[in-house]
């Protein structure tokens, strides 16, 4: 079954990954696992070129998840914690996406991207992505850089790494999840 993990401006779906839920824990984290190759939408112009900063003109273009990874999401936090596993399934990194507003929805979850993310390697080497529209999305009034920054060093204090889920392997039974029937509706 399909687990929509949504991102959402301007009451409209700007991205969305077909995910399955795995487990929800009693914490209220759900548990996400994108296969690779799963389908997804994200944001383009016209002329089919990505957008990456929200705007409120856009239509949504076809893609397949590169990798497998598995989210802790939580709802009402701040950011969601994936692993992510290499074609041999050996883990490649975590990846920290900065995030708000995470509210569970009859399709799956809702969220808005604060820009910023961080990608871990397996030897704690860490790097920072997107920084420069974080303070695109900043100077614009659509995120708080300050705040986000401070998620950031919060994480990174708090060292959530490993997270328990690095040898964890889907059933490969599961099919490909699929974007659920009413994907594109907000509300």
């Amino acid at each position: 079954m399909s687990f929509l993990y949504r991102e959402v401006w301007f009451a409209r779906v700007w991205r969305v990954n077909t995910t399955r839920l795995v487990r929800e824990l009693d914490d209220g984290t759900l548990v996400l696992w994108v296969p690779r190759s799963a389908p997804a939408k994200f944001p383009v112009r016209p002329d089919g070129s990505e957008i990456r900063i929200p705007t409120t003109e856009w239509v949504l273009a076809d893609r397949a998840a590169k990798g497998d990874g598995l989210g802790l999401v939580r709802p009402g936090a701040g950011h969601s914690l994936w692993v992510n596993w290499d074609e041999r399934g050996e883990l490649a990194y975590w990846y920290v996406n900065f995030e708000r507003d995470v509210r569970r929805t009859p399709l799956g979850v809702d969220y808005v991207d604060e820009k910023l993310d961080l990608v871990i390697r397996p030897n704690g080497e860490v790097f920072w992505k997107d920084e420069d529209e974080l303070e695109q999305a900043g100077a614009l009034g659509l995120v708080d850089a300050d705040a986000v920054r401070a998620e950031a060093k919060a994480v990174l204090e708090g060292w959530p790494f490993p997270t328990g889920w690095e040898d964890w392997q889907p059933d490969p039974a599961w099919p490909l999840p699929e974007l659920s029937e009413g994907w594109d509706r907000v509300g």
